[in-house]
């Protein structure tokens, strides 16, 4: 993948400028994640222009929500279920966010008290040990809402399992794509600092930055990514489902399993096809789940290529390393199953534990635990949201699917944590 450097930044910006003075350009959708829209000023009505030819424009935000805002003190008789949860199951998740967060300061000596305690229990402190080191070096904040308000919405995801080969056949002829090589990012906070997390991407057509190739333009018979196949999946539902779901595990026809990852975005806005489906009165909204999605696409084949189109938004994958006891998350560290969470960078700070407050999906049974928010996503955006991750295969896909529920979550930062954003935290972001 390709990016520009700041002093290209500036030309692109001069030539951008040159472009309004002759001729207006429509706002280009920004890639989710995360959102950034750009636009020139203009006094006359939008020129229609060929969509591959629109130059991707930029402009400062419209609302300015300062880093971590919103995360209010509380204290530990606040959090809601501390006491009913198991945190040894836990620890081992807390251990893979410290392999990183250690070389941050604001987190190196919670890191080292950390495998201190680790190395004195033989790797399996108690409940009750683990509990008494979160009080002793962290403190406690609850998540709130731009409104004020304390809960939110709580989804899940999965690693799904599909079956692939590394050869291109009638059985398998979806392709899954390596990042393009002419792909290029631009990180908007370079040019302005309050757009942190914020960047577009696109192609160069001559002198200028365009929108990348979007769904419809990438999944044809003379697609522009030929050459960049590296396995193919024999249902091309199951590769939809893939892109949103970020990662997954790939069963080879020769037995060999494969796990691929995440590796960019072509920067077009991400869709639902499932609101979609509701408001064409194709399926009803308590039907509209991942399964339920599958169903009507399987029984729909001849409007399945159109559907998936509505959605432009197309992720690329790379191949991990054989062995990885889960798929790695934005924080650059394998995930674990009902362990992780997806959170806001911008308002929870990556690697941090954090005790959701919840329940199970379409129930009303609690779910009290402490996770680690060790990734992030697309559609995961505020101060009260998180995505939790129930782990690989069809049970976990069951639930992950069906999971939308009402909760609360209290972060857990280390004592000396400049809640301002100067504490030397490098945030990562993933789809």
């Amino acid at each position: 993948m390709k990016k520009i450097t700041h002093g290209a930044i500036l030309i692109l910006l001069s030539l951008l400028a040159a472009g309004c003075a002759g001729k207006v350009v429509k706002p280009v959708t920004p890639p989710a994640p995360p959102k950034a829209q750009c636009e020139c000023p203009v006094e006359k009505p939008p020129v229609q222009i060929p969509e591959a030819s629109k130059p991707v424009e930029i402009k400062p935000p419209e609302a300015k929500v300062a880093e971590y805002s919103l995360l209010k003190t509380a204290q530990w008789d606040d959090i809601d279920g501390l006491q009913l949860d198991n945190l040894s199951q836990a620890w081992p998740a807390w251990m893979q966010s410290c392999s990183t967060l250690i070389n941050k300061p604001a987190w190196k000596n919670v890191c080292t008290a950390a495998n201190q305690l680790n190395e004195q229990t033989g790797r399996k402190p108690s409940s009750d040990a683990i509990q008494a080191y979160f009080k002793e070096y962290f403190s406690v904040y609850k998540t709130t809402n731009v409104d004020g308000s304390d809960s939110g919405m709580i989804t899940g995801y999965y690693q799904p399992i599909l079956k692939g080969s590394r050869t291109k056949s009638a059985q398998y002829p979806n392709p899954l794509y390596a990042a393009p090589g002419d792909l290029i990012t631009v990180e908007l906070d370079s040019l302005f600092p309050e757009l942190k997390f914020k960047r577009v991407r696109g192609r160069l057509v001559g002198n200028k930055l365009v929108p990348y190739y979007n769904r419809a333009e990438i999944e044809t018979d003379a697609s522009p990514l030929k050459g960049r196949e590296f396995l193919y999946i024999d249902d091309i539902i199951d590769v939809f489902f893939l892109q949103i779901q970020g990662s997954g595990l790939v069963q080879l026809d020769n037995g060999e399993q494969v796990h691929v990852g995440y590796a960019d975005q072509n920067g077009h806005q991400y869709n639902s096809i499932g609101r979609l489906l509701v408001e064409r009165g194709e399926m009803t909204l308590a039907q509209a789940s991942m399964q339920g999605i599958k169903n009507w696409a399987r029984n729909n084949l001849a409007k399945l290529r159109e559907l998936l189109n509505n959605n432009p938004s197309y992720v690329f994958f790379r191949e991990l390393p054989a062995g990885l006891p889960g798929p790695l998350g934005a924080l650059g560290v394998p995930i674990m199953g009902e362990r992780s969470v997806a959170v806001d960078p911008k308002f929870v700070p990556l690697g941090a534990p954090v005790f959701l407050s919840t329940t199970e999906p379409n129930s009303s049974k609690p779910l009290k635990r402490m996770m680690m928010a060790q990734d992030t996503g697309g559609a995961i955006k505020g101060g009260v949201r998180a995505d939790f991750f129930w782990g690989a295969g069809p049970d976990a896909g069951a639930k992950a699917g069906a999971m939308k529920q009402s909760g609360k979550i209290w972060v857990l930062l280390p004592k000396d944590f400049i809640i301002n954003g100067a504490n030397g935290l490098q945030n990562q972001v993933r789809k």
